[in-house]
């Protein structure tokens, strides 16, 4: 018995906690696109082969620091610390000072006045995912996380460089705004998987036939309110042209009809009676 629960019902607990936070960084971290033809697919989350765990750092979090700026983050999930946790004066809305780092997905340290104070500049709630370049999806993808605050929106923008080779780690932070942060990683995940679309719809002709309905039922629609609130019909009346309507399905008959005649030629039974004479 440990902390109130059996070994089997911790073992559970564990289990699905486990696979909660896999499913969640799944499906945060994932965006595909088609583009001539082909569709390009980025999982981060996906395990590798040298990567288990796809983009997300074995350690919990990514660290950063550049002169008296320190960023931690996570990719596609919350950040985990076993060692070495952020020690801040404030760590608002991502644990507080006793669990500082456990509770967002990027934090932040600037140094004011000899004091560490931190601000929590992303969540995986709010988390998007897009491709550097459309023109050239091999090159990697851009995730954002952001935080909206009272005073200033803050973010975090990584660029995720494809490298089949390896991984680098951040080594730099930029900051371009009043509270966003951007900075640069390389690593396999970032590589997109690309699959060939067949039969991906009817193209022009699809097109062509859903304009073609959509302008028939506007006629239907238009023609028919007009009968019924100027000409007060009703019922079947309604409907425009409803004589036309109603001798369309004898007049393609007739006409699909004279059409076999033409090509078979005329019947056995149109064939003349007459007897050849021999004079």
């Amino acid at each position: 018995m440990i902390g109130g629960c059996n070994s089997s019902k911790c073992l559970l607990i564990i289990f699905l906690t486990i696979l909660h936070r896999a499913h969640r960084a799944a499906a945060v971290c994932e965006y595909s696109f088609i583009e001539n033809g082909k569709l390009y697919s980025y999982s981060l989350a996906s395990p590798l082969r040298e990567f288990p765990h796809g983009i997300l750092s074995e350690d919990g979090f990514y660290k950063v620091a550049v002169n008296e700026t320190v960023l931690w983050f996570q990719l596609c999930d919350g950040m985990i610390f076993n060692h070495d946790p952020p020690r801040c004066v404030d760590c608002l809305d991502c644990g507080g000072p006793s669990r500082c780092g456990s509770e967002c997905s990027a934090l932040v340290a600037n140094n004011i006045e000899g004091y560490p104070v931190c601000t929590t500049i992303g969540h995986v709630s709010a988390t998007d995912i897009n491709v550097m370049d459309k023109q050239n999806p091999h090159k990697g993808v851009i995730v954002k996380m952001s935080r909206n605050g009272t005073k200033h929106n803050c973010s975090l923008s990584v660029s995720v460089i494809c490298d089949s080779n390896g991984i680098q780690g951040p080594q730099s932070i930029e900051k371009s705004e009043t509270c966003a942060y951007a900075t640069v990683l390389r690593h396999p995940s970032g590589c997109a998987k690309i699959a060939s679309v067949v039969g991906g719809g009817w193209g022009w002709f699809g097109t062509f036939i859903t304009i073609i309905f959509c302008l028939f039922g506007s006629y239907l629609l238009a023609g028919a309110a007009y009968r019924y609130f100027s000409l007060g019909a009703h019922g079947v009346n309604v409907i425009p042209n409803l004589d036309f309507w109603a001798a369309l399905p004898h007049s393609i008959q007739s006409f699909f009809a004279s059409l076999v005649r033409r090509f078979r030629g005329p019947s056995e039974g149109h064939r003349s009676t007459y007897s050849r004479v021999n004079f």
